[in-house]
């Protein structure tokens, strides 16, 4: 934890990291961060402080990150900038010749379950 200025207010990191981001580093709008889709609780406190800012979010599918409370968690304001990473759901989909089709599936199949819990 970090103790803020404020008359010994406690916050954690990730979110002490989120408000420099937000207010500070950002003055190029070139910023973004990256939160994992296991922990959706810490998701959504970033989101809200960090507003429309990208956050790249690994962790769905393997690594066991839920889809929709990620998406519901992570999108900002108009349903954008969650960048959701699943990289060994995709390129791990087969191991045999029907590899590239396999990836294509798995590919498709998480951008619409992203598309169906971002409306």
């Amino acid at each position: 934890r970090d103790s803020s200025d404020g008359g010994g207010i406690s916050k954690v990191l990730y979110q002490f990291v989120a408000e420099k981001v937000a207010k500070e580093w950002n003055y190029n709008n070139n910023c973004g961060l990256v939160v994992g889709a296991t922990y959706p609780g810490e998701l959504k406190i970033v989101r809200r402080i960090v507003g429309e800012i990208p956050i790249l979010i690994p962790g769905v599918g393997a690594q066991g990150g839920d889809t929709e409370k990620t998406v519901k968690a992570g999108i900002d304001k108009d349903g954008m900038n969650a960048i959701i990473n699943s990289s060994r759901g995709i390129i791990f989909a087969s191991n045999g010749p029907d590899f590239a089709k396999k990836a294509r599936e798995e590919a498709v199949k998480l951008r619409d379950e992203i598309n169906k819990y971002r409306s």
